[in-house]
C-alpha cells in the first residue's frame, strides 16, 4: 500500500518504521523539509518528501503533527483522501480552542472540518509510541493490545482496522468521529494498553 505520513515525531516516526517493516511504500514529510528526514529515510527505506509528495498518490495519509498545525494544511490537497488522524488536543501546547475545551467537538471532527472532502478516521492516538513500536502481537495472543478506530466512512474505517491488525493490535470499532472523544486524553482508554474487551468497556465508561 502507498502510505503518506505527515509528521516525523514520536508517532509519525514510529509508524514510518513499522509500516516500512511491513513493506508498505511510505513517503514521510514534516514541516522542516525532506533534508531533515535523511536519517529516517536511510534507516527505514522510506522516501523523504514534501507534503505534496507524501499526499498526492497515497492511498492512506496519516497525520501525526501538533493539532495547532492542522489549519495550515492545504485542505484541497487532501480532498477525497483517506486520512488517519493520530493527533490529540493538548491545551498547554495547542492553545485554547473553545469547542475542544468544552468537548462540543471531538478533535477529529475539528480536524475533519479543516480537511473538508477527506475521509477522516481516528486511530493511533491513544497508544504510546514505544508501545506501538514494540508491543504488536500476532492475532489471538492473550496480551494483544486493542486500539480504538473511529470514523464515519465504513469502508475507510475498515481499511484502517485492517492496517491496525497487520501491525499487531486488535482493532476496536469506536463509532463515529463525533464519538471519538471517548479515545481522547483523560479517558479510560487513553494510554492504558487495554485488550479489545477492555477498550470496549473503557469506551462505554467514558464521560464527557
Amino acid at each position: 500500500m502507498k502510505i503518506g505520513i505527515i509528521g516525523s515525531g514520536h508517532i509519525g516516526g514510529t509508524l514510518t518504521r513499522r509500516l516500512r517493516g511491513l513493506d508498505h511504500d511510505v513517503t514521510v514529510a514534516n514541516s522542516r523539509g525532506p533534508e531533515s528526514l535523511t536519517d529516517l529515510a536511510q534507516e527505514t527505506g522510506a522516501t523523504a518528501g514534501t507534503l505534496e509528495q507524501a499526499v498526492r498518490d497515497a492511498e492512506v495519509v496519516i497525520v501525526a503533527i501538533p493539532l495547532l498545525a492542522v489549519p495550515a494544511l492545504p485542505a484541497e490537497l487532501f480532498d477525497g483522501k483517506l486520512v488517519v488522524d493520530a493527533n490529540n488536543y493538548y491545551p498547554e501546547r495547542d492553545g485554547d480552542i473553545p469547542e475542544l475545551l468544552d468537548r462540543s467537538l471531538s478533535s477529529s471532527r475539528w480536524t475533519a472540518e479543516h480537511l473538508k472532502g477527506a475521509r477522516v478516521v481516528k486511530a493511533f492516538n491513544n497508544i504510546q509510541a514505544a508501545h506501538l513500536m514494540e508491543n504488536g502481537r500476532p492475532a489471538g495472543s492473550a496480551d494483544r493490545i486493542g486500539l480504538p478506530v473511529a470514523g464515519d466512512d465504513a469502508d475507510a474505517k475498515q481499511l484502517v482496522m485492517e492496517l491496525v491488525d497487520s501491525l499487531g493490535f486488535d482493532p476496536v470499532d469506536a463509532g463515529t468521529l463525533d464519538g471519538s472523544w471517548r479515545q481522547q486524553p483523560d479517558t479510560p482508554v487513553y494510554g492504558t494498553d487495554r485488550n479489545a474487551e477492555g477498550v470496549r468497556q473503557g469506551l462505554a465508561e467514558a464521560r464527557p
